[in-house]
């Protein structure tokens, strides 16, 4: 339960999240409280934010860091990425891959945001990577913050101050997300811009 965002707009990728936990339906630990309230992390040149379970966190991590190679660069490199982990997770990290009886296949049980010099991209569950061309959010407070984007794209706002204000709204109206909240910022590989 979380709102997470990513923007790109002009030469400027912006990832953001806001910092609060959420323990059911009934218990928060707000950042204040929480040494460790970023759920964004960067490894190498890209920054990472996962919604799902806490646990997710560590685990991703761990398994990122542990490979000895590994491509956030593209849509390809990092659906093998994932797919690589995918094992890893199983076997060293205890993951219960099932989900609903119908999967196609075994899910990674999270959706991750990639932000890097070479675009913006999501995971989820059954390893689908997008590459995204304007903005996206996950979590429980995405729509309200892909509503805030959506309003805000084609104003004279950077990245920056579109994804701050995602997450705002996201923080406002979803009982699952709090602020402060943590935002990154990168600019664009001329060669990756479209």
């Amino acid at each position: 339960m979380t709102t997470i965002v990513v923007v790109r707009k002009n030469g400027q990728i912006a990832i953001a999240a806001d910092s609060q936990t959420t323990f059911g339906d009934d218990q928060r630990l707000p950042a204040a409280y929480d040494v460790f309230h970023d759920k964004i992390f960067r490894l190498g040149d890209s920054y990472l934010a996962i919604a799902g379970s806490a646990a997710h966190d560590l685990v991703l991590q761990g398994a990122l860091k542990g490979m000895k190679s590994r491509d956030l660069s593209s849509r390809s490199g990092l659906f093998e990425t994932f797919r690589k982990i995918h094992p890893k997770l199983k076997d060293h990290f205890f993951l219960r891959p099932e989900e609903d009886e119908e999967d196609p296949y075994e899910s990674s049980q999270m959706m991750v945001l990639v932000a890097n010099t070479h675009g913006i991209f999501g995971v989820y569950p059954m390893r689908e990577v997008y590459e995204f061309s304007r903005f996206w959010a996950i979590g429980s407070g995405r729509k309200f913050a892909m509503g805030a984007m959506h309003a805000l794209y084609d104003s004279a706002l950077d990245a920056r101050a579109i994804a701050e204000a995602a997450v705002r709204a996201g923080a406002e109206f979803d009982a699952s997300s709090a602020l402060p909240m943590s935002l990154y910022t990168v600019s664009i590989d001329e060669d990756s811009d479209k």
